[in-house]
């Protein structure tokens, strides 16, 4: 993996952002364990993809660790090897997907970007809509990147859907989903989580109800989840819509 992200981003000329996560719930049981995995007696398997992300982030920072061959197949630069191909700045560029304030804070400490989808843990009591609570994660990831001294500033991305309704196709699609409210439900046994409400209506309602969004305004970057069941044409359409009939409105860029 770490051959391949560089390898990627020396291609993209430098500008690969990498996100990486635990997962969501799988579709089977311990699907890990296909792949020879198994975490130790005292780690469950959201410890272990944590351990995994640790060692990527330390080898990607070029640094030499593995002993070379005495007898190589090609001639070695001299002392520890490092993984080839390196490409430098990458480490600075790998986000962590967190869905709770406990993995915000982890990632900061790690010196990882934060990346919020549309569902995290709910781990307060009472009717806490979806953007405040995701808000507060952001704010704890902020708080714990200032206190691990790193020395840049950090980023973070949250996901939304968005739909500015501006002709009949759109009404059609999204006019009468009724997912204007956050939902509640459980992503295993023990995970109680919220679901962020989707955002359908006219721009300058849909303005309105973005202004008052405390998550996006405490992020710097906005990723929009599109229906990509619909085709390419739709989404371009989509995006297009929010870029030209929402963007502007709310200063984003």
């Amino acid at each position: 993996m770490a051959e391949d992200a560089g390898a990627a981003d020396l291609i993209a000329g430098q500008r690969l952002q990498l996100g990486i996560s635990r997962g969501s719930p799988e579709q089977v049981i311990d699907g890990w364990r296909y792949f020879g995995y198994q975490p130790p007696e005292s780690m469950d398997d959201a410890g272990m993809a944590r351990e995994h992300a640790k060692v990527f982030l330390e080898v990607l920072k070029g640094e030499g660790f593995a002993q070379p061959n005495p007898r190589p197949m090609f001639p070695n630069p001299p002392g520890l090897l490092r993984v080839e191909p390196h490409s430098a700045g990458l480490r600075d560029r790998i986000w962590w997907g967190a869905g709770s304030r406990k993995t915000a804070e982890w990632a900061a400490e790690q010196g990882m970007n934060l990346q919020s989808s549309t569902l995290v843990n709910k781990d307060k009591d009472g009717a806490v809509p979806f953007h405040i609570l995701q808000a507060e994660h952001i704010q704890a990831f902020k708080d714990a990147w200032k206190t691990a001294g790193h020395q840049r500033e950090p980023r973070v991305s949250v996901s939304r859907s968005i739909f500015p309704l501006v002709d009949a196709q759109d009404r059609m699609y999204f006019g009468s989903r009724g997912e204007d409210a956050d939902q509640v439900g459980y992503i295993d046994a023990q995970t109680q989580a919220i679901f962020g409400r989707s955002y359908a209506a006219e721009p300058d309602e849909l303005v309105e109800q973005l202004r008052q969004d405390e998550a996006i305004a405490a992020a710097d970057t906005l990723l929009l989840t599109v229906p990509n069941q619909l085709g390419v044409d739709y989404n371009v359409h989509a995006i297009e819509a929010v870029l030209k009939h929402v963007a502007p409105a709310l200063g984003w860029r």
